[in-house]
């Protein structure tokens, strides 16, 4: 996202989506929860440096569309260990000592 100039002095919070646009920028998870986090805790303001209130409709409307884009990246299942190997003695290996 960037601010970008409408005219008349005022500016509006943009999704510049191929991340091509000149001046600052803030970077958003495509997650409707840190869309919320985010702006509860005012973080665009500060991410782009600029005073005053930011509507984040458009915002909001670009999260929806490319959180429905997305599979989840993480699940919520338990994935099984990895397999630690185990020293072979009896086979001869020694560990690395130092002196």
């Amino acid at each position: 996202m960037v601010l970008s100039d409408v005219g008349a002095g005022e500016t509006a919070l943009v999704v510049d989506e191929r991340r091509r646009m000149p001046g600052r920028g803030a970077w958003l998870h495509p997650d409707q929860r840190c869309l919320e986090l985010a702006v509860r805790r005012r973080a665009f303001g500060r991410a782009l440096r600029h005073t005053g209130p930011l509507g984040t409709e458009v915002v909001e409307r670009a999260v929806t569309r490319l959180a429905a884009q997305v599979q989840p990246q993480h699940s919520t299942t338990v994935p099984e260990p990895t397999p630690v190997p185990t020293v072979d003695r009896e086979a001869g290996w020694k560990p690395m000592a130092t002196r």
